[in-house]
């Protein structure tokens, strides 16, 4: 009796030597790169939740604050710049209002500069100096804010001995753009008008995120600085 010899069932392979699906052959997995996926799919999964909670704010979310001021308050915005930056809900209904005209870096650098004021310990201040410089300042940065050439070369020559009065002539020119140009603007957007008027916010459609840091990436550098690298 001559038994037939038992072909062992191989995987074939495609031109390149790689193995090839077979359909019907169920292929296994090693559990690493299960597990690798899920971890690719979950981070995508919160990429596309942040970019609607931020292109689709709900009432509750951080763009949505302004409904809680008071109409007399939102009118007090209106007597001076000075005093809409001076409060805490002015000053970030004037940035969400910046971002509709996609210039927010002037507000992002102006808010940057009051902090970096504030700074006391020099490792401090050096590491950001360097941050604001290269986010506002230098050439093609991130969030380039407009300066004459004259302003900026002041800056990049003190920039690696830098005093807490370095970004003064910056900041200014930068706090009279915004309040000889946008600050108007704003007291006839829609924005400051249904305030006034004690009328419900829309919520704003942000059609782009930011390039750069923002002011809150400002803090908290002396407990870590790794975010000024």
């Amino acid at each position: 009796m001559v038994q037939q010899k038992k072909k062992q069932a191989k995987t074939p392979k495609s031109a390149t030597g790689t193995e090839s699906v077979v359909p019907g052959v169920l292929r296994l997995i090693p559990s690493h790169h299960r597990a690798k996926e899920k971890r690719n799919r979950l981070s995508l999964l919160l990429q596309k939740a942040e970019f609607h909670e931020e292109s689709h704010p709900s009432r509750s979310g951080p763009l949505a604050r302004d409904t809680r001021v008071r109409p007399e308050e939102a009118v007090r915005w209106g007597e001076s710049f000075e005093k809409l930056l001076s409060h805490e809900d002015g000053l970030e209904t004037f940035t969400r209002f910046l971002k509709t005209e996609f210039s927010e870096e002037n507000i992002e650098f102006w808010k940057a500069c009051e902090d970096f004021k504030k700074s006391k310990d020099p490792q401090q201040i050096l590491f950001k100096a360097q941050a604001i410089y290269e986010k506002f300042i230098q050439t093609d940065a991130p969030q380039e804010v407009n300066l004459d050439f004259h302003t900026k070369e002041l800056i990049a020559q003190s920039i690696t001995q830098p005093t807490l009065h370095s970004f003064d002539a910056a900041q200014s020119r930068v706090y009279q753009l915004m309040e000889q140009d946008s600050y108007k603007r704003f007291l006839k957007s829609d924005i400051y008008v249904h305030l006034i008027e004690g009328r419900p916010q829309r919520p704003t459609n942000l059609r782009r995120r930011s390039r750069s840091f923002t002011y809150n990436e400002f803090q908290d550098v002396k407990s870590d600085v790794a975010i000024w690298l």
